[in-house]
């Protein structure tokens, strides 16, 4: 199935053939819906006893700060994954919305099968890819923070084209953000976003069309 291209981009079905990934999708009690763009996929206040997985469009998770300003906390396409640890630690109020930027559909996965102890060796296996996916995700969290603590914008640009391009080892890549949702992600003015990319665009730094970017 075609589908199961999709998911196999995940760690968590990476490798599985077909039998085994029905198999995979029965223990997790996965179900599909469908959210056009603009869709709340989750509000923040609410419980998330369940975990996404991006079939297609893209999902964007988003918080307030004290001041009431969004904070753009990931975008996920095809093949990632959102909400594992809130769902995992089963807060009962999380404190992130989830919307979908684009119409998208999005598998959703319950993860009570690790909690109750797997049954057998396959389960487990299972339960390890899981866990392995959420301390993946710790350490992503700091590559935002990698990012977020540089004092200049064009060093926080820097460091996110970087991370974008694999350390520099792409030369070409694309970016998760329009330019709106960037300079959010990066805590910065858009107009300020704009003259900055101008910039390093002129200093020979970069190469960009919409959300398409080569390092020069």
């Amino acid at each position: 199935m075609a589908e199961y291209d999709i998911l196999k981009k995940s760690p968590l079905f990476n490798g599985l053939d077909d039998f085994s990934m029905r198999r995979a999708l029965e223990l997790y009690s996965a179900y599909e819906d469908d959210y056009p763009r603009g869709t709340a996929v989750a509000n923040a206040g609410t419980p998330l006893n369940r975990f996404g997985l991006v079939i297609s469009g893209r999902i964007q998770v988003n918080s307030d700060d004290i001041d009431g300003n969004r904070v753009i906390m990931a975008a996920v396409g095809p093949g990632g994954t959102f909400g594992e640890s809130l769902c995992w630690l089963a807060e009962p109020e999380i404190p992130v919305g989830i919307v979908a930027i684009a119409d998208s559909r999005v598998m959703w996965l319950c993860p009570d099968f690790i909690r109750n102890a797997p049954a057998d060796a396959f389960a487990f296996s299972l339960a390890q890819r899981f866990i392995s996916m959420l301390a993946a995700r710790t350490l992503a969290m700091n590559d935002r923070i990698q990012v977020l603590s540089r004092i200049t914008l064009r060093e926080k640009l820097t460091v996110f084209f970087s991370l974008c391009s694999g350390g520099g080892t792409k030369r070409n890549f694309d970016i998760p953000f329009d330019r709106e949702s960037l300079a959010v992600y990066l805590g910065a003015n858009r107009s300020s976003l704009s003259r900055e990319l101008s910039a390093m665009k002129r200093d020979g730094i970069i190469d960009y069309y919409k959300n398409s970017f080569r390092l020069l």
